[in-house]
């Protein structure tokens, strides 16, 4: 029988997944505000349902997304500013530097997705078995980002080797992302906010030195 906690799970993404289409459907507002909306939403459902419905591992997965999140910024600006590799249209939301305001938040979605299910893997599976799913759910979940946000006039890639409208140097690299960031989550758990904080930024770094490392392989001596 499938844990209380796992349905309420889905039943909060499913429900949040359905105000997303609403809110994204409404005229006349700009996407930057939308977007920001449903990204504050969802850092407020989370560890508010997770208290109420008495899901203590809830809050501490979520504050762990949300501080990587707004670490998640700097690489942003970086491939965005200095690489040129990403973009940003007016969407009418205030910029953290050349980056939407809201992109300091969006992360924590992905992550807490991450976090949670690999959690649920902890006891049931191998090691092993665990971190090839997270590799393929962070494959899945960046990959489908990659693809759909330009649709929505969110941010894309440019002046790089695509597949589709996402770009191939940043795959392995967000591949990565999902398994430091998991692996970062279960090593802080019981230590102390320093702690967190630390090995967050810690994950972003390794992140932004994996994505300028294999846009150079790939664009600069694969693709040349």
């Amino acid at each position: 029988m499938m844990k209380k906690e796992n349905i309420d799970f889905m039943v909060i993404h499913a429900l949040f997944s359905a105000v997303c289409v609403i809110v994204l459907l409404i005229p006349i507002i700009p996407i930057g505000i939308k977007l920001f909306l449903l990204v504050l939403l969802y850092n407020i459902i989370i560890p508010v349902f997770g208290t109420i419905r008495k899901h203590s591992s809830w809050f501490k997965m979520w504050l762990f997304a949300l501080i990587l999140s707004l670490f998640q910024v700097w690489p942003d600006w970086f491939l965005a500013s200095q690489l040129n590799v990403l973009i940003f249209p007016s969407d009418g939301f205030i910029k953290i530097g050349s980056v939407s305001g809201y992109m300091a938040g969006l992360w924590t979605i992905p992550f807490f997705i991450i976090i949670y299910l690999g959690t649920i893997l902890k006891n049931k599976y191998s090691e092993k078995f665990k971190y090839i799913f997270i590799g393929l759910l962070s494959l899945l979940i960046f990959g489908i980002a990659e693809q759909t946000m330009w649709l929505l006039g969110s941010w894309h890639a440019i002046n790089v080797t695509l597949i589709g409208y996402g770009a191939i140097y940043i795959i392995i690299p967000e591949i990565i992302l999902g398994l430091t960031c998991f692996y970062a989550y279960e090593w802080s758990l019981e230590r102390s906010i320093t702690s967190k904080i630390t090995i967050a930024f810690l994950t972003m770094i390794i992140y932004l030195g994996n994505a300028s490392s294999f846009y150079f392989l790939f664009e600069k001596i694969i693709f040349i």
